[in-house]
C-alpha cells in the first residue's frame, strides 16, 4: 500500500519501518476502498505513522486503550482522532459505557409522538429530546418519577440557565416552550400531575432586544482568503463559507444540500426550507459555482451519499455539526470579536451588507427566507451609518 502512495525513497523507507506496517497498511487500504482520494490517503498516512510512533513511546501499542487513553497519549485533535479510527477499525477500542437516563422510555415515547403524530422534521425532534434529557437530568429527581416534578424546582432551573448558565432568554423561552409540551404529552399519559405544563412561565423576552451581529464584509473577505490553496479541506471549506455568507443559508441547509440541488445547465440552486417545506431558488453566481464544482471534482470522496458535503476520512458521511467548527476555528484565528462564532453569524454579515448596499428589507428578507417582516426589520438597527446619516441632517431650526 505504501508504494502506491509514495514515490520517494526516503518517505517510502519512513513509512515501512514504522511500528505496525502491516496494521497501517490495512487500514490505508480500508480507507481507499471507501473512496478516500489519493492526496487524503498521504495525509492519513503521515498521521498514521505519527500516532504509532506515539503510542510506541508511551509504551500503549498493541494495547486496546479508551479513548480517555487516546486523549492522555495522543497529542493534537487530528492524531487523536485518526488514533480512535485505526483502533475502532483493529478492535482495539474500547467500548465506552453508555449512560443510561431514567427518563430515556418516556422521552423515547415523545419522540415516536413527535414523529409519527406531529409530523415534526429529524432535526426538531433531536433538538428536543436533546434538551429534555440534559434538563430532567438536571432537576435531579430520584428515580426518574415524573410525578416528582414540581413547578418550583422548574422555575428554579430556568431561572439558573439565564443568570448562571450563561443562556440566552430567547433560548431560555425556547426551553419553556419544549419542556411544555413534554409535560403535556406526559399528563395526557398519567405520568406527572396535570396541569403542570400550563404552569411553566417562561422569561420575558422583549422583541428586537439586541443586535444581530457578525464580522464585517471586510472579515469575511479575509476569511475566504483563508482558504484559498489546494489542501482538500481549503477546497471544502470555501465552498462551504461561500453559500453561507453569500446566500446566507442556514448551517442545516448547506449540510442537507444534494447533489440535485444544483442545476448546472441553468446555474441555479434549489433548496427546501424545512420548516415550510417551500422550495427557495438562487441563481448560481460564478465564483460559488466554481468553488463548489472544484470540490465536487478534485475533493468529494465516492460515496453512496447523495449529499454533496461529506467528512474527508472515514467513516466517509455527510457533515451536519462539524459546520461550527469550520467557521468557528477560522474566525477565532481572524481575531475577529463578535459573540458568537457559529455558522450563522455569516448569515448576519451578509444581511447587513445587503443592507449596507441599499437593498430594501423586504428585498433582504426574500433573500434570507424570512416569512415575517417583523424577523428582517431587526437588521434596520444595524445600519448605524444610515442613522448617522439621519442624525447630521440640517432640520432648518425646527428645533
Amino acid at each position: 500500500m505504501f508504494e502506491q502512495l509514495f514515490t520517494r525513497p526516503q518517505a517510502l523507507a519512513r513509512h515501512r519501518a514504522g511500528p505496525l506496517p502491516k496494521e497501517r497498511a490495512q487500514f490505508l487500504a480500508h480507507l481507499a476502498k471507501h473512496g478516500v482520494p489519493h492526496h487524503a490517503l498521504q495525509g492519513a498516512a503521515s498521521n498514521l505513522l505519527r500516532v504509532a510512533d506515539t503510542l510506541k513511546r508511551a509504551h500503549r501499542l498493541g494495547e486496546s486503550l479508551s479513548r480517555d487513553d487516546i486523549k492522555r497519549e495522543v497529542p493534537g485533535k487530528p492524531y487523536r482522532l485518526m488514533a480512535i479510527r485505526w483502533l475502532q477499525f483493529l478492535g482495539q477500542l474500547k467500548q465506552e459505557p453508555i449512560p443510561t437516563n431514567p427518563y430515556s422510555e418516556k422521552i423515547e415515547a415523545f419522540a415516536d409522538y413527535m414523529q409519527h403524530e406531529r409530523g415534526l422534521s429529524d432535526s426538531t425532534i433531536r433538538n428536543r429530546t436533546k434538551f429534555l434529557r440534559q434538563f430532567l437530568g438536571h432537576l435531579g429527581v430520584p428515580n426518574g418519577s415524573l410525578r416528582e416534578i414540581t413547578i418550583t424546582r422548574i422555575d428554579d432551573a430556568l431561572v439558573e440557565m439565564v443568570n448562571q448558565g450563561g443562556y440566552a432568554r430567547a433560548s431560555v423561552q425556547t426551553g419553556a416552550y419544549m419542556l411544555r409540551a413534554f409535560l403535556r404529552y406526559a399528563g395526557l399519559r398519567g405520568w406527572c400531575r396535570k396541569g403542570l405544563a400550563e404552569a411553566i412561565k417562561s422569561p420575558p423576552n422583549f422583541t428586537q432586544v439586541s443586535l444581530p451581529v457578525g464580522p464585517s464584509w471586510d472579515d469575511v473577505q479575509r476569511l475566504l482568503a483563508m482558504t484559498e490553496g489546494n489542501r482538500p479541506v481549503d477546497i471544502r471549506d470555501r465552498a462551504i463559507l461561500m453559500l453561507l455568507a453569500i446566500y446566507a443559508l442556514r448551517s442545516g441547509e448547506v449540510g442537507r444540500l444534494r447533489l440535485g440541488d444544483f442545476d448546472w445547465e441553468r446555474e441555479l440552486l434549489s433548496l427546501v426550507c424545512p420548516k415550510t417545506r417551500r422550495t427557495r431558488t438562487f441563481p448560481l453566481i460564478r465564483p460559488v459555482g466554481d468553488a463548489v464544482l472544484r470540490y465536487l471534482k478534485e475533493v468529494r470522496p465516492h460515496s453512496v451519499h447523495r449529499e454533496v458535503f461529506l467528512t474527508l476520512f472515514r467513516p466517509i458521511r455527510p457533515l451536519r455539526a462539524a459546520m461550527w467548527g469550520i467557521v468557528g476555528v477560522r474566525l477565532r484565528h481572524l481575531g475577529v470579536s463578535i459573540p458568537h462564532y457559529g455558522p450563522h453569524a455569516l448569515r448576519h454579515s451578509c444581511a447587513s451588507h445587503l443592507l449596507a448596499q441599499g437593498m430594501s428589507l423586504k428585498e433582504i428578507g426574500d433573500h434570507l427566507g424570512h416569512q415575517k417582516p417583523d424577523t428582517t426589520r431587526i437588521y434596520a438597527k444595524v445600519d448605524l451609518v444610515g442613522l448617522r446619516q439621519v442624525a447630521d441632517l440640517d432640520l432648518g431650526g425646527l428645533l
